[in-house]
């Protein structure tokens, strides 16, 4: 009669190291003779903090998607346009640029609170293009040319991205720089959001006026066709 006996050992709080220990071990015997001289079944896996990890981030893989395309739907819904849709979410990919260079500059690996922190952003970079493109759809509907549009609408506009974002990020920055208890769950989040916030407010205020410019341009020579 064979008897399975349970063995737990704790390696490492650290989930990579704990994968490449059980990549290591994959494939390897199972079966171990004890000083009884009987063969032991030896079943490898992973536990506690790091099945938490695993479990939470098959979620993740879920969730996210599903998110960003109903983050999409809403967009579409408020300004029924693909073009401007898709001008307001290219945002969303430059914010995620942000979030991965704020945590490798805090040299910090991915963890759950930092794929959180991936979603808020999602939101925040959305929000701003929403204000700057909507304003220009009001002026534009003011007979104001496409230079001047950009312009005013950007200087216009300034103030209220800039206080949108200086609010995130001396709200997180506090998190970002903690170091004591319950820091190793807010110090992700808060680098992918001050980081992810930094890049999406300077495609705001940059990059998004002059695409929306060749937008109007490309839609005045539409209709003159």
């Amino acid at each position: 009669m064979t008897e399975i006996i349970p063995l737990q050992i704790k390696l490492t709080s650290n989930p990579t190291f704990v994968a490449e220990i059980e990549l290591t071990l994959e494939g390897q015997p199972k079966l171990f003779l004890l000083d009884t001289g009987a063969a032991t079944s030896l079943k490898q896996g992973g536990g506690g903090n790091f099945k938490n990890l695993q479990e939470a981030r098959a979620r993740l893989y879920i969730l996210t998607p599903l998110t960003l395309l109903l983050v999409l739907l809403m967009i579409y819904a408020a300004f029924r346009s693909v073009p401007q849709t898709l001008l307001i979410f290219s945002g969303v990919p430059l914010a995620l640029v942000g979030g991965v260079l704020g945590l490798l500059l805090n040299d910090l690996p991915f963890s759950i609170s930092a794929g959180v922190g991936f979603i808020a952003l999602s939101g925040i970079a959305v929000l701003n293009g929403v204000v700057l493109v909507n304003y220009f759809n009001d002026l534009s509907k003011n007979g104001i040319s496409k230079e001047e549009l950009v312009v005013k609408g950007a200087m216009i506009r300034l103030r209220p991205v800039l206080m949108t974002a200086l609010v995130d990020i001396f709200g997180f920055l506090p998190m970002m720089l903690s170091t004591g208890v319950g820091s190793e769950v807010q110090r992700p989040l808060a680098s992918v959001v001050i980081g992810g916030v930094v890049s999406s407010t300077l495609l705001t205020l940059l990059v998004l006026p002059v695409a929306y410019s060749f937008f109007k341009i490309h839609q005045a020579n539409k209709e003159k066709i």
